[in-house]
């Protein structure tokens, strides 16, 4: 198949794109590198710098490729930010992706797979892990905003026919995370204890979240090519772990010998968030393979070597 990979050069989009290559299918990347990397770009890849809020460019790249499968990762990645300035995540988030969405029906794509977050989608999980069936509760404008754009998607697939598969991740950890960004405390825990300096923890650090690897998410986009037509699918471990257990078992792995700064908790973060995965074992044939300490021990190899 021929397909674009938006957000190619990233951390999630760039290992989905290796992964399709070795599956021969022809690939086209399009990241404008804001927070994508040149080096991550496979060289077997079509690569296209610019932004998806691009919309002269976007439609003349559709146009010239004829994409059989779109898979939406570009995106302004980071909560924190889309508090501070929702107007940006909007453009780049919704904007962004209806500007992919209506290239994907002027240009006749087959299907879409769209990155979305179930981290943010259905807020504080205070009892049982959610499904998909669990009403969305965003409390963020990311969250928001990628809530919007599944409900775009569906219209686009009732109105002119895109086939989707919205997954929907949990926290997504492994190599090529970016450790100096906001986004990602697997990777800024163990960039900043690899190089001895202070490990910062907001609040008392006993919030939990659903860690998933990044070959687990990989093979989820893989499956998603020709399964879980029209569906939304959680993608995690359905468990949780600490962040104080995260940072004690990344200084275990890394021999970092000093304790954490505890600092004011920050306002609105969720203290509980998983998810449950039953559908994506039903409708994708998938499950999580790699445990967190098994997880944990490939990324830090990784930045090690790095």
């Amino acid at each position: 198949m021929k397909i674009l990979v938006t957000g190619g050069a990233g951390f999630i989009g760039s290992s989905v794109v290796d992964a399709l290559i070795l599956k021969n299918h022809k690939v086209t990347i399009v990241d404008n590198l804001s927070t994508g990397n040149l080096k991550n770009v496979n060289k077997k890849a079509k690569f296209y710098k610019f932004s998806i809020t691009d919309r002269q460019k976007i439609n003349g790249m559709f146009k010239k490729e004829k994409f059989d499968v779109v898979i939406h990762h570009a995106a302004q990645l980071d909560v924190r930010k889309s508090v501070e300035d929702p107007l940006f995540d909007a453009d780049v988030n919704i904007k962004g992706s209806l500007n992919i969405l209506e290239a994907c029906k002027n240009t006749k794509v087959k299907k879409i797979i769209f990155a979305s977050s179930g981290g943010t989608m259905y807020g504080e999980c205070s009892g049982k892990a959610p499904d998909e069936k669990t009403p969305v509760n965003p409390l963020s404008p990311y969250g928001v905003a990628k809530n919007s754009v599944e409900n775009y998607i569906k219209s686009y697939a009732s109105i002119y026919g895109l086939k989707y598969t919205v997954l929907r991740y949990a926290n997504v950890y492994g190599p090529r995370q970016d450790p100096h960004g906001e986004a990602g405390v697997v990777a800024i825990f163990i960039g900043r204890m690899l190089k001895n300096e202070p490990v910062k923890i907001f609040g008392d650090g006993r919030q939990m979240r659903d860690y998933v690897f990044v070959s687990d998410v990989v093979e989820a986009n893989l499956r998603a090519l020709t399964k879980g037509e029209n569906e939304i699918i959680n993608i995690g471990t359905q468990t949780v772990f600490s962040v104080n257990a995260l940072a004690k078992e990344i200084a275990a792995i890394t021999k970092y010998g000093h304790k954490p700064e505890y600092m004011p908790k920050r306002s609105g973060e969720l203290f509980r968030n998983f998810l449950n995965i039953s559908k994506a074992a039903k409708v994708l044939r998938w499950k999580p393979r790699v445990d967190i300490k098994t997880g944990l021990k490939k990324t830090v190899e990784y930045f090690i070597k790095k």
